[in-house]
């Protein structure tokens, strides 16, 4: 199922960066972009992974620097039937974690360091099981083009802007220019919609799934409250494109934010995961 959603946000996406480069550059705009939006797939399908640690600056992490959480990786793998991914340690104190990788035998995990410090084990085990569910479910070949295509789009919609500011209001493309602002103006939010709407539904299947990895729901239901207050706390300096591949939102969006918010709310996980265990209702996260 999710090789259709791949699929269908390549196709959706594609068509609406050539229809930018169209709108932006006439006919040879629309060449420029479609000949743009096949490299980009092609860039994103073979080398997702790496584009991921690229965007967040992960370094590798060696079993020396982490014994512990290579063997807490190894055994939920065990568990989960899955290759052991590479690991990696992104450079940030706000705790947090994504995966990435076209399938699980070319997958990787980046925990930063903030996660490290200030999660337990069982909290950090229930991420590293989320994290394992996304790369079971093959979400993370999604996240990564998702990632890609939103930023070439917000980078092509920029070129337009600057086209109509020193090249006039038609642009080289000579169209109409309503219909070239509409365009540079929608384009990238029809993207983000897209690409929010498709990670929000993928969140609550890796919530459920990791539970059971993990054995508990219990280590992931404490670790989602406790990411939910320290990212608010702790800023993360990171391209807004990749934000919806961490486990929680490291940009924390509100007002009208939340339209393009590429996580359900924690405080609805939490009440998931909750049920799962048999727990009271939530409580309201502040």
């Amino acid at each position: 199922m999710n090789h259709v959603k791949t699929l269908f946000l390549m196709v959706v996406l594609t068509v609406l960066l050539v229809l930018l480069g169209g709108a932006i550059a006439g006919e040879v705009g629309l060449l420029l972009a479609l000949a743009f939006a096949i490299v980009l797939n092609a860039v994103s399908w073979w080398n997702s992974d790496r584009i991921a640690i690229r965007m967040t600056r992960s370094q590798p992490l060696s079993r020396n620097q982490a014994p512990k959480l290579y063997q807490m990786v190894e055994r939920l793998c065990a568990r989960a039937k899955l290759p052991v991914p590479r690991l990696y340690l992104t450079p940030s104190e706000q705790p947090n974690a994504f995966a990435t990788g076209r399938n699980p035998k070319n997958s990787a995990i980046a925990v930063t360091r903030g996660l490290l410090r200030n999660l337990s084990e069982d909290e950090v085990e229930g991420v590293i099981a989320h994290e394992l569910a996304h790369i079971r479910n093959r979400d993370t070949l999604i996240s990564t083009f998702a990632a890609v295509m939103a930023g070439a789009m917000t980078a092509v919609a920029r070129i337009g802007t600057y086209g109509m500011l020193f090249g006039g209001a038609r642009g080289r493309g000579g169209g109409n220019p309503i219909a070239l602002i509409l365009a540079i103006v929608l384009a990238p939010i029809a993207a983000l919609l897209i690409r929010s709407a498709v990670s929000r539904s993928r969140e609550f299947a890796a919530d459920r799934a990791g539970a059971s990895i993990a054995g508990s729901p219990a280590g992931l239901s404490s670790a989602l409250a406790k990411l939910h207050r320290l990212s608010r706390r702790t800023p993360m300096q990171v391209n807004e494109a990749a934000g919806h591949m961490f486990i929680v939102n490291p940009l924390s969006g509100r007002g009208m934010g939340a339209l393009f918010a590429s996580h359900p709310p924690t405080d609805r996980r939490i009440e998931r995961l909750r049920r799962l265990e048999g727990s009271e209702p939530r409580r309201r996260l502040r």
